[in-house]
């Protein structure tokens, strides 16, 4: 195989330490080449999903978003894009925007919407996308 095809290989993380499995069939996060696409996050512990305001959520979501970056081999810095899905946006966009202005700098690129319905009655649901330079 030519070198720049083993650095386009797929890495399939599965298992972080620190990041509660998943009862889905999913991977934490696939990385192709110098892009990490990290698997939506909530806030979840071992023992299952654990409910809190807006910030208490983003903020469990994020860190483990961070540990799977980690994982990978990418920092919090190299996050380019954040895709923030909330059940009350409204309600909830100042508190996760102050916590965003807090975790990044600069900036990542922002989706947010509002989705009916999140697992396990979560109210805030963080994916990620990161690339080296």
């Amino acid at each position: 195989m030519p070198d720049w095809e083993a650095e386009l290989a797929k890495r399939y993380i599965s298992e972080v330490e620190g990041v509660p499995k998943s009862p889905s069939p999913i991977s934490n996060a696939v990385v192709c080449g110098n892009i990490c696409h990290i698997s939506g996050q909530l806030s979840v512990y071992d023992e299952g999903y654990r409910p809190g305001t807006a910030r208490e959520e983003a903020q469990r979501a994020f860190d483990l978003v961070f540990l799977i970056a980690q994982a990978a081999g990418f920092k919090r810095s190299d996050i380019v894009y954040v895709d923030i899905a909330f059940t009350n946006l409204q309600r909830d966009l100042p508190e996760v925007n102050a916590l965003c202005s807090e975790l990044f700098d600069p900036y990542p690129a922002r989706t947010i919407y509002e989705a009916a319905a999140l697992p396990f009655g979560a109210k805030i649901k963080v994916q990620a996308i990161a690339q080296l330079d």
